[in-house]
């Protein structure tokens, strides 16, 4: 049968987050306990990061999975999914469990999920956008129809307690969200990720790969833990999260008044600050959890999302934003689906 110019078209599919959770382990490592492992001072820390605590996954043969598992089960819980309807995990995480099987493997394993795909992103820190971005295109092309995108991160596991630089920024932390076709055309608008490899002088982790495989000598001169140059990072994480906040709001007609929340990876209170500040947006609606989560990595947009969850309001329109090592950095324009 020919078609006529008066032929409605379908409306293209749309993402939509229906649901978020977080998880973050018990133990707490506060600042007054960092200042009698390493020569810093809670005012230091306040000062330089905003950071006043961050919780430490403690226990034996726990890894990112366990907190990522605990993350999914609450959100199934909470959104009355059932393990049969789930279509696909993604992962997103810097500190795996094991070089293989993926982690997300492990937490399908440990939650329940059989025979669907599943895997890992590494993005560094913008792994949850490059993990929601990918999720994203198996809503839209109606390949999947539930989707769970988690970002995972147990830093502790990586990081040299006796590196003052470094040791002061991290926490261990999951949060999980659900992807499902937008029921009101609200959800996911735009996603960008970008990258530039020449970034990984300034921060890595050197030796574990297989460039560098683990020996009694790497581990030795401590070559396992991050390296992370700060000021060379704060000026790349500023200038590239402001940049595709910006290139989303022009792409997408959106101007700082617009923008109800702004959602950024919480590496440090002054790269947050900078960022709003280039943006136009004033603090009060920039969403905030380092001072009592520190820098999860994969977790902090997720977990950001849940511990506002309760003051979002259905069509809020929302920009994250996120930079990592590598460099990574990513970005996205979201309208909030549901009701806190």
């Amino acid at each position: 049968m020919a078609t006529t110019s008066n032929t409605k078209r379908a409306k293209p599919i749309r993402a939509a987050i229906t649901g978020v959770h977080g998880y973050l382990p018990p133990d707490l490592l506060t600042n007054a306990e960092l200042a009698r492992m390493v020569d810093t001072s809670d005012a230091w820390i306040t000062e330089r990061t905003g950071i006043k605590e961050r919780h430490i996954l403690k226990g034996k043969g726990l890894g990112s999975s366990h907190m990522a598992a605990e993350a999914v089960r609450g959100l199934l819980e909470k959104t009355g999914t059932l393990l049969k309807d789930i279509d696909l995990l993604i992962c997103a995480t810097t500190t795996p469990d094991l070089v293989f099987p993926s982690t997300a493997n492990l937490i399908c394993d440990m939650v329940g999920v059989r025979n669907i795909g599943s895997f890992d992103v590494q993005a560094a820190c913008s792994g949850f956008l490059y993990a929601l971005t990918i999720a994203t295109q198996f809503i839209e092309n109606g390949t999947a129809r539930k989707v769970v995108v988690v970002g995972a991160d147990k830093m502790s596991s990586i990081i040299d307690y006796t590196d003052r630089a470094t040791c002061v920024l991290f926490g261990d932390g999951a949060g999980a969200v659900l992807l499902e076709p937008s029921a009101n055309g609200h959800g996911i608008h735009d996603t960008l990720i970008r990258s530039d490899g020449a970034g990984m002088v300034h921060l890595h982790q050197k030796a574990g790969g297989s460039r560098m495989p683990p020996t009694a000598e790497t581990v030795a001169k401590r070559l396992h833990y991050v390296h992370q140059e700060g000021a060379a990072v704060y000026k790349f994480a500023v200038a590239r999260m402001a940049e595709i906040s910006q290139e989303l709001m022009l792409r997408n007609k959106l101007n700082p008044k617009t923008i109800d929340w702004l959602v950024p990876h919480q590496a440090n209170r002054r790269i947050i600050e900078a960022t709003a500040e280039r943006m136009g947006l004033p603090m009060e609606r920039v969403m905030m959890t380092i001072q009592k989560f520190g820098n999860t990595t994969a977790a902090t947009i997720p977990l950001c999302l849940w511990d506002y969850e309760s003051r979002l309001k259905e069509g809020d329109k929302l920009v994250l934003a996120a930079f990592g090592g590598g460099f990574t950095w990513a970005g996205a324009y979201v309208t909030w689906a549901y009701g806190g």
